[in-house]
């Protein structure tokens, strides 16, 4: 199957409609579903996939790198590097000094990344957070040496204020270094405010890609959580429940299932298609643990809404 690709900012990168969020593989996908999930995903014609060194530190008995580890597997075993537009992340606490945008640490984490990726490049490396300890100039400048060592393709950013992006593409050109040609934000229908006010706007006038992350609100959007009852389907549902399970919540999964009821859509389809007609937006994240949530994750890659459709979830999840 063919997907027409796009542009991620001004870098080189040609990638999917949609972007497969790893954060599930060796976590809540094992090993042999993680497989098949990367195989499928490549086989609809999608060729983005989005990780970090840090998935799956939280789960119990992880110690962070799982995820990666687990596309090094397939990788070898698949032998698709080529078809694959991979992005990872540093930054985030790795164990005892093994955290932030330190020049030394940035060095150490790629170097990691790709052993257990079993790669000798990185399409897109991300900071997971902004560090305000170390000058937007060194960290910079350090992804300047491993795009020229052929390490890393380009830069993206992740969990970035509007200031302190700004700051950085402007230090980006002031001295000729590689820039942030992607930002990560929380973005979805009911996290809207604080990207759409000041780093949409940036974004759009730049020329960044955004690749935002929770495009299905940690699984809410989907429907699956309508009482307190459904925290227990899943490992994160008392988190997402205590997040969105409220009144505006509810009517924004009230205005999806109307334009469910016209389109024949389900409502995690008209979630990512939501966003997907977004300014600025490059490839939104989304997560799949198995075969039938990746089908519905491709059929929103396909979804068209129009622009009543639009009108109405705008409308239900308009913030006070």
């Amino acid at each position: 199957m063919s997907t027409t690709l796009r542009p991620l900012g001004r870098s080189p990168l040609q990638v999917s409609p949609l972007c497969f969020g790893g954060n599930v593989f060796g976590w809540t996908a094992d090993e042999s579903t993680s497989f098949s999930l990367l195989d499928a995903w490549l086989d609809a014609g999608m060729n983005f996939v989005d990780t970090a060194d840090v998935y799956s530190r939280w789960a119990p008995g992880h110690q962070g790198g799982e995820s990666e580890a687990v596309i090094g597997k397939w990788l070898r075993k698949s032998g698709k590097r080529h078809q694959l537009v991979l992005a990872t992340k540093v930054g985030k606490e790795m164990g005892e000094g093994k955290v932030g945008l330190h020049p030394d640490y940035i060095r150490q984490a790629v170097d990691a990344s790709l052993k257990r990726l079993q790669t000798d490049y990185i399409d897109l490396y991300q900071t997971h957070d902004d560090d305000p300890n170390v000058p937007i100039e060194d960290v910079m400048g350090t992804f300047c040496e491993l795009i020229q060592q052929g390490k890393v393709r380009a830069v993206g950013a992740s969990n970035y204020s509007a200031a302190r992006l700004a700051h950085a593409l402007e230090t980006s050109e002031k001295h000729r270094l590689p820039r942030y040609e992607s930002l990560q934000p929380l973005f979805n229908l009911y996290d809207r405010a604080v990207f759409e006010k000041e780093l949409q706007p940036l974004c759009v006038q730049n020329g960044v890609g955004v690749i935002n992350f929770y495009s299905l609100a940690a699984g809410f959007l989907t429907g699956k959580y309508r009482t307190a009852a459904d925290a227990s389907k899943s490992p994160r549902g008392a988190k997402t429940t205590s997040l969105y399970l409220n009144e505006r919540g509810l009517r924004i999964l009230a205005a999806m299932e109307e334009v469910g009821a016209r389109t024949g859509a389900e409502l995690g389809e008209i979630a990512v298609a939501w966003v997907m007609r977004q300014p600025g937006i490059a490839s939104p994240i989304a997560s799949a643990s198995n075969m039938q949530q990746m089908q519905s994750l491709i059929k929103a890659s396909q979804l068209q809404l129009d622009d009543d459709a639009m009108a109405r979830l705008n409308a239900a999840s308009a913030e006070a």
